[in-house]
């Protein structure tokens, strides 16, 4: 990721923008996705391909894009292609001062690089803008507008960012990228390693990407809240420490809700079946608790309290699978949920 030792360091073009799209089989998705990126006036665009079989490269050379494939001789990470993306702009001669990462299943939004770039240059210690995520079609399933819920974060100096965002290149090039090992929450990851450097993460009130998760099973679902999970545990064993105590506290109230709490209930039931009964009342009443929360509506806050309790256990699954794999001495599987 870095310039070779006696190697003449690449002139960086000041305000110069290059966007980094990686894939897997996003069909007419990726096709959109790069055609906003040339509505938007990017310098470059270069494509990063996870063992694609669905003619996604012709597309992405169709639409002018520089094509990368990996080796698939080496697990597909989404943070392995990123950073196969970043190399091949490091490369030339003439290195911009920003990257834009994006998922090829998202759309740039036509106001969206202009906010950010602006940003980004009246604030010199921010090295990472984002924006409003928006799920392109929540009316298709509780799965969806689940997604929709979770990118609505708040407008500010943020702690992460997601898979769409403006990166300073210099920043990304000094803590040498995303790390390509892990199957899930790298991005959060790299920001902590941004600002441990000294940068700062924002998120602008602004409409950044639409996304297309495509979720209509709730075994899709699931497997992605299990993704989570794994995160949340690989996170916490690499940076639980304190003062980040990275994913620390999600990692327990996965383990807590989705394991402890289930495992407490069944032994209970050998010794106190009213005791048991009692426990088992607690997920109802998280869940109430969960949906008075304001600023959503009374369907939406029904679904998202329901789904956040259950979404426990498939975090808990992922928890312990990323715990299991770690003593046996493996690396865990991508968990892909299309």
């Amino acid at each position: 990721m870095t310039t070779k030792k006696g190697a003449a360091r690449p002139r960086i073009i000041v305000g110069a923008t290059d966007a980094v799209a990686i894939g897997r089989n996003e069909g007419q998705r990726l096709v959109d996705c790069l055609a906003s990126l040339n509505r938007a006036g990017m310098r470059r665009i270069v494509y990063v391909d996870s063992g694609s079989s669905d003619g996604s490269t012709l597309a992405a050379e169709a639409a002018g894009a520089q094509v990368i494939a990996l080796d698939m001789d080496r697990p597909f990470t989404a943070a392995r292609a990123r950073n196969a993306g970043l190399a091949a702009i490091l490369a030339r001669d003439r290195v911009p001062e920003y990257v834009h990462f994006i998922d090829g299943d998202c759309v740039l939004q036509p106001d969206w690089l202009a906010l950010a770039r602006g940003f980004l240059d009246s604030h010199t210690e921010a090295v990472v803008a984002c924006g409003r995520r928006r799920e392109r079609h929540p009316q298709v399933s509780v799965f969806n507008r689940l997604c929709d819920v979770e990118w609505n974060t708040p407008a500010g100096q943020a702690l992460a960012c997601g898979g769409d965002a403006l990166m300073r290149v210099t920043a990304l090039e000094a803590v040498g990228g995303y790390r390509e090992d892990l199957i899930a929450g790298e991005e959060p990851e790299l920001c902590l390693r941004l600002r441990r450097a000294g940068g700062q993460v924002w998120r602008l009130e602004g409409e950044m990407t639409l996304h297309d998760a495509a979720m209509t099973r709730l075994s899709q679902w699931w497997r992605r809240t299990r993704r989570a999970g794994y995160a949340f545990a690989e996170g916490a064993a690499l940076h639980g420490a304190p003062p980040d105590r990275h994913w620390v506290a999600e990692t327990r109230r996965a383990l807590i809700w989705g394991a402890l709490l289930p495992l407490v209930i069944l032994l209970a039931l050998f010794v106190s079946p009213p005791l048991a009964l009692l426990l088992v009342l607690a997920y109802p009443a998280q869940v109430l608790r969960l949906a008075a929360r304001r600023g959503l509506s009374q369907r939406l806050s029904w679904e998202v309290a329901g789904f956040t309790v259950l979404g426990k256990f498939a975090e808990a699954q992922g928890v312990i699978s990323y715990w299991l794999n770690r003593l046996r001495g493996r690396r865990g599987g991508l968990i892909e949920y299309k």
